[in-house]
Parts: structure tokens; C-alpha cells; sequence
């Protein structure tokens, strides 16, 4: 089980929950949020992580709030400060560093957060190596990402079935990628719902899918992170 714990932010402090390995110490990889906020499914994904030997952070974007109700969760995602956003990643970036010894870190994100990992991936330059959006695509205006900043290598996860990351906009997400020199791999499940990897929504849960993408997610962490 991991804890709540607090980390500079840019000038002022950010707080996330914190999970690490039995052996105490791990490669690092930030865990960004679904518009739900910091729910139990994403400290799990934390304590997951930790089991597999990493050492995992998930900031808390929404600074305590959190909802069950698509409405409500809507709402939150759309008042979100993208420019704040950034600066509690790239803190929780930089604070998995400090804690890791100085190697670069992976961030893996899911739906909003997916977007919001190839957003402080491109930001943080060569301290992240790594970044996982799960049906995540970068849903904000511009200025969107500077992805000839980044230096992290992309593995996504998307789902056929998906009005949020639709084929057509993965395959954009794709080529723009591509087009700024960024290795990117793509894995599309088939007969699978937007959120396939969260089990605490059984309506949309889809086990086979969310084991083959985990099994695939921490391979690419591990060969990029050591």
C-alpha cells in the first residue's frame, strides 16, 4: 500500500499518492489520473506498478476532489488548468528523479490522463524515456504539446470502440508523432470500449484486453526505464 505524500511543484507543492517497491526503490513512472480525479483505481494502478518493482506517483490534479458521476467528472476535467496541470507533473516527474537516483522516468496516463502524459512527456525533455497513454489523446486548444522536445519513446492503448480516441484521431496522434522524429507504437484491441483497462467499471472492462496491454506496458517500461 502506498501513502499520500507532498513534493515541490514549480513553487508551490503538489501532493499524489506514492507507492513503492518491497525492494524500496525502483525505476520511476509517473501515473496520471482519468477525469474521475485520484480514485482508488488509479492508486491501484500505483501499488501495481510498485509490486512490479517500480516506484510510482500519481499527482493529484484535481487537489483532492474526486467524483463517480460522469457529469460532475466532466465539469472537473473542463475547469482543469492545463498550465497548472503540467507544472504537478512535471513536479512529480522531477520528484520521482530526485528519488530514483537522477534516471529518466516513464509517465503512463488513462483517457484525459493519457493526454495529459504525452503533454509532460514532450515538457520534461530527456527526464522522461517513457510515455503510455491509454486511450488518451491530447483533447485541449493550442499551444498543444512541443513534441520536438520530447525524448521519450510513446506505446499506446486504444480501444476500437472509442468516441473520446477515436481511430481517427490515434491515427493523427500517430502521424504527428512521427512526423516530429518520436518512436510510437500503437496497439488497438478489438472489440474493446473507451476505459477497457479499468475494472472497477464492469460495464466496459474488458480482462483479456486490459492483461494483454499491461503485459505490453511493462515490458516497454522496463526496456526503457532498466
Amino acid at each position: 500500500m502506498g501513502e499520500i505524500i507532498e513534493f515541490p511543484s514549480n513553487g508551490s507543492r503538489g501532493q499524489g499518492y506514492l507507492a513503492t517497491p518491497g525492494a524500496g526503490e525502483g525505476p520511476g513512472v509517473v501515473v496520471i489520473q482519468e477525469w474521475w480525479g485520484l480514485v482508488d483505481h488509479i492508486k491501484d494502478v500505483c501499488d501495481r506498478l510498485a509490486a512490479e518493482g517500480f516506484t510510482a506517483l500519481a499527482p493529484d490534479l484535481y487537489h483532492g476532489e474526486a467524483t463517480t458521476e460522469p457529469d460532475e467528472a466532466g465539469k472537473l476535467m473542463m475547469s482543469l488548468n492545463v498550465a497548472q496541470a503540467t507544472k504537478d507533473m512535471g513536479g512529480a516527474v522531477d520528484e520521482l528523479v530526485r528519488r530514483t537516483g537522477g534516471g529518466p522516468v516513464g509517465v503512463i496516463g488513462f483517457c484525459m490522463g493519457g493526454g495529459l502524459a504525452l503533454m509532460v512527456g514532450a515538457a520534461k525533455g530527456s527526464a522522461v524515456a517513457a510515455v503510455v497513454p491509454f486511450y488518451g489523446v491530447v483533447g485541449w486548444p493550442s499551444p498543444g504539446p512541443d513534441y520536438a522536445n520530447m525524448r521519450a519513446a510513446v506505446q499506446g492503448h486504444y480501444a476500437t470502440n472509442d468516441d473520446f480516441a477515436s481511430p481517427e484521431a490515434v491515427a493523427g496522434l500517430q502521424q504527428t508523432l512521427v512526423d516530429n522524429g518520436v518512436s510510437v507504437e500503437v496497439f488497438t484491441y478489438p472489440g474493446t470500449e473507451h476505459a477497457f483497462f479499468n475494472d472497477t467499471r464492469p460495464e466496459v472492462y474488458n480482462a483479456d484486453a486490459a492483461t494483454r496491454a499491461w503485459d505490453r506496458a511493462l515490458e516497454f517500461l522496463r526496456s526503457k526505464l532498466g
